[in-house]
């Protein structure tokens, strides 16, 4: 007499054969993380479970997602506040950068994202490398207008001025 051993399924029936998980990564075609999804019991059980990607869509999981993207929703909202008032504070600015350059003006070198950002680090205002957008290095000598994103949807631009480097700044 063989036994068989009865496993404990994943779904509830009312479900009609479709298993209801809560995505703990992002999985490509499918959703994002702590999306509710409904997948085939085959794919939630052969893929989603055991890669660690998905969790079974318990009341306490919910719960504790939406207590989660609620504390991002704040936390976006306070870095929101800051990089507003970053951006107005850095609009009014505008940087020097002492430059190597030959008599026609040419740099040596160029100036970079990370120039920028460091002057203005030491100047107070906390903008990363990452921040700065430019068209390409800054090979002359003169005055730039260089965009500054510091949030998704805060943008601002500042003043750089490339100067060439005298005897005592170097």
């Amino acid at each position: 007499m063989v036994r068989q051993v009865q496993r404990k399924t994943v779904y509830s029936p009312r479900t009609k054969g479709a298993v209801e998980l809560m995505l703990a990564e992002n999985v490509s075609n499918l959703g994002k993380q702590g999306q509710i999804v409904r997948v085939k019991p085959g794919f939630a059980r052969n893929y989603l479970l055991p890669q660690g990607l998905a969790t079974i869509a318990t009341e306490e999981n919910k719960k504790a997602v939406e207590d989660h993207r609620a504390a991002l929703v704040e936390l976006n909202k306070k870095r929101k506040g800051n990089a507003k008032k970053l951006a107005d504070e850095v609009g009014k600015y505008s940087v020097t950068l002492d430059a190597n350059a030959n008599s026609e003006g040419h740099l040596y070198g160029s100036i970079l994202a990370g120039d920028i950002s460091k002057a203005l680090i030491e100047a107070g205002y906390n903008v990363q490398p990452e921040h700065i957008f430019l068209e390409g290095p800054l090979k002359e000598l003169g005055m730039y207008t260089v965009k500054l994103k510091l949030h998704e949807s805060i943008a601002s631009e500042v003043k750089v001025w490339i100067v060439p480097a005298t005897a005592s700044s170097k």
